[in-house]
C-alpha cells in the first residue's frame, strides 16, 4: 500500500456520502472512490446473506480501483459484512472501518445511563449496537428502534417537512425512546434529518452520529500506518450501480455540493 491510492467509500445508496463528506472535509488531500449500491438499496430490507454478497463484491470492485482503504458507510452493511470482508481480505493489501465501531466508542467515553438507537430492521436486528455497548459499558441500557420508513423518505427527499414531522413524531413516541440521554442515529441517512429530531426530543436529549467519528476513525487508521496522503493528485470518482437523474439531484442534498455519478452497473457481470 502507498499513500498515494485512495480512499474507496461503500454504502447501499447515497446516504454514506455523508461519510464520504467528512472524510473529505478532514483529509482534503485524499483521493475518495466512492460507490453507491443504488441497484439495492435500501439494505434494510435485504437478507444477512444478500448483503454479505453486496459487500463482497463492491469491496472487490474498490480493489480493482487500487484502494488502500474501504470505508463501509452503511450501518446495516457494518452491522452484517464487516466481519466477512476482515475475514475474506487480507489486511497486508487493504485497510477497513466502518461507522459502527467509532460511534460506539464515542458513546462510550461520554457515560451516558441510557441511550437511544435508531437504525433500519438489519441493524436493529442484528443487535450490533447493544453488544458492542454493553460489552465496553455493562451497566449501559440501550433502548433499540427499527425506523425502516426514515432511509427511504429521506432518499426520495421527504424531510424538513410536515411528511417526515408526522414519521418521525410517530417514531419518537415510542416508550422505548422514553428518559433516553442519548440517541444515536445508527444509519448514514439520518444526519440530514439530526435537527429535525433534535427539536422533537428537546436539547436535553444529544445526538449522536456516525459521519465526524468515522473520519477521525480513518484518519487515524490511516496515520497509524504511515500512509496518509500529502497532496492529492486525482479527482474523486462517484460511481452507482443504478442511475437516474434523480440520484444525482439529490447527491448535493447529502454532500453538500454538486458531483457528477458515474453509472457503474458491475451487476451486469455476474447476473445479480
Amino acid at each position: 500500500m502507498t499513500r498515494q491510492q485512495p480512499i474507496g467509500i461503500f454504502d447501499s445508496g447515497i446516504g454514506g456520502l455523508t461519510v464520504a463528506k467528512a472524510v473529505a472535509d478532514l483529509l482534503p488531500e485524499e483521493q475518495i472512490v466512492y460507490f453507491g449500491d443504488t441497484a439495492h438499496m435500501p439494505y434494510g430490507d435485504k437478507s444477512p446473506d444478500s448483503i454479505r454478497y453486496y459487500c463482497l463484491r463492491i469491496a472487490k470492485f474498490l480493489l480493482e480501483q487500487n484502494c488502500k482503504m474501504i470505508v463501509v458507510a452503511c450501518n446495516t452493511a457494518s452491522s452484517v459484512g464487516y466481519r466477512l470482508l476482515l475475514d475474506f481480505f487480507k489486511s497486508d493489501r487493504v485497510l477497513f472501518v466502518n461507522v459502527v465501531d467509532p460511534l460506539v466508542d464515542a458513546t462510550v467515553q461520554m457515560g451516558f445511563h441510557k441511550v437511544g438507537v435508531i437504525a433500519t430492521k438489519a441493524t436493529i436486528q442484528s443487535r450490533v449496537y447493544e453488544i458492542k455497548l454493553t460489552e465496553k459499558q455493562p451497566e449501559l441500557e440501550v433502548a433499540s428502534l427499527a425506523t425502516p420508513l426514515l432511509a427511504p423518505m429521506i432518499e426520495s427527499g421527504y424531510f424538513h417537512d410536515k411528511i417526515s414531522r408526522t414519521v418521525l413524531e410517530n417514531y419518537l413516541e415510542a416508550p422505548e425512546l422514553q428518559n433516553i440521554e442519548a440517541l444515536l442515529l445508527a444509519c448514514t441517512h439520518y444526519p440530514l434529518i439530526r435537527e429535525d429530531i433534535q427539536q422533537l426530543l428537546g436539547t436535553q436529549v444529544r445526538m449522536l452520529d456516525s459521519t465526524d467519528v468515522t473520519a477521525a476513525a480513518v484518519r487515524k487508521k490511516l496515520a497509524d500506518r504511515d500512509l496518509l496522503n500529502t497532496a492529492r493528485t486525482a479527482p474523486h470518482h462517484f460511481f452507482v450501480s443504478e442511475f437516474t437523474q434523480s440520484f444525482e439531484e439529490t447527491t448535493r442534498i447529502f454532500y453538500g455540493e454538486d458531483i457528477h455519478l458515474e453509472h457503474c452497473p458491475i451487476w451486469t457481470t455476474d447476473g445479480r
